[in-house]
């Protein structure tokens, strides 16, 4: 159930007000109707800006509000969106010098993604013959790499304590990771098909580029 949806074009309407209680209770003011945190989750969705208040002191805790919500999501099992080696990622940024950085930098990514996804979602249906799934794992990997990269840009200390040279300032790149080799041989005729498609690939994601 959707509540003062976004009209397309028009003008945002003002979020919808809930209060929680002391009891945890979640009341949705602009029905006058209490409601879960899976109702609110189905907002999200159904982009329906919303502002969580404490019903006693007045706080926002629309934050709290929503990792709560994608805390109950990731502990339903299943398919989950946030693989472990990406929390531990964010776990370690917090209180690092570089934490006033990472929101926007995932801010823009998920912005990026969002304006994207009916491109994904059609490449999804229309891709190669193999698994697309493992393209982008693969992509992800390399956007996590990506991640990181820009993140020493920030960063004037290495590992070891060394300043650490920066394309910015017209010193060397940061070094390259070896990709480790598949194993067992692949045939000529598969490295051609394999190369042949992620040619295809690229082109496809050139043109996600350009439209954005």
């Amino acid at each position: 159930m959707a509540d003062q949806a976004v009209p397309e074009g028009g003008p945002k309407p003002a979020p919808v007000v809930i209060k929680k209680y002391a009891n945890r209770r979640l009341y949705n003011t602009a029905t006058s109707s209490y409601v879960t945190l899976d109702h609110l989750s189905q907002m999200v969705k159904d982009k329906t800006d919303f502002v969580v208040y404490d019903a006693k002191s007045g706080e926002d805790i629309t934050r709290p509000v929503l990792t709560q919500i994608i805390f109950e999501e990731e502990s339903k099992g299943g398919q989950t969106l946030l693989p472990i080696p990406f929390l531990r990622q964010l776990i370690s940024f917090y209180g690092d010098s570089l934490q006033g950085v990472v929101p926007q930098y995932l801010e823009m990514s998920m912005s990026q993604f969002a304006r994207n996804q009916e491109q994904m979602r059609k490449y999804l249906q229309n891709a190669f013959g193999f698994n697309p799934f493992q393209q982008f794992e693969s992509m992800g990997k390399q956007n996590m790499a990506m991640f990181e990269n820009a993140m020493r840009l920030f960063n004037p200390f290495a590992a070891n304590g060394q300043i650490m040279p920066s394309p910015i300032n017209g010193a060397a790149e940061p070094p390259k990771t070896d990709v480790a080799a598949p194993a067992g041989p692949p045939s000529e005729e598969a490295i051609d098909d394999l190369k042949r498609k992620l040619d295809e690939l690229q082109s496809q994601l050139s043109q996600l580029g350009k439209k954005s």
